[in-house]
């Protein structure tokens, strides 16, 4: 898989819209929206993700329906792993320590993970 580009704030809230909706055309996302932006504010955030490849549309007339092209887990995996590289050296080891020693996550949370690793 290519190297996602990264995503803004406002791309990532309306792929996650798009995510659950599936397919949708502006009016939809913009409805599911916490933030109330313009039309054509949406708008242009969708045209931006079609730019980076995130989002495919298929034309209604004068209208388009959007959806995604990059699927969420393919999204998160590659932002993890940008985080994990960045912050972490790319150990994992420490990402999960870091979370451990801020208190994010519990002893139950890390045998369940524990038993997810020896199932692979």
């Amino acid at each position: 898989m290519a190297i996602l580009e990264k995503l803004t704030q406002k791309e990532e809230e309306v792929m996650r819209v798009l995510w659950t909706l599936d397919k949708a055309f502006v009016k939809d996302i913009k409805t599911k929206l916490k933030a109330d932006y313009h039309y054509n504010t949406v708008s242009t955030i969708i045209r931006n993700l079609e730019d980076k490849q995130y989002v495919g549309h298929q034309a209604f007339g004068n209208t388009h329906q959007y959806f995604p092209l990059v699927a969420q887990e393919d999204y998160q995996r590659e932002v993890l792993s940008q985080t994990t590289q960045k912050f972490f050296k790319g150990s994992y080891k420490d990402l999960v320590s870091f979370f451990a020693k801020e208190e994010k996550i519990s002893q139950k949370d890390l045998e369940d993970i524990l038993k997810i690793i020896k199932t692979q």
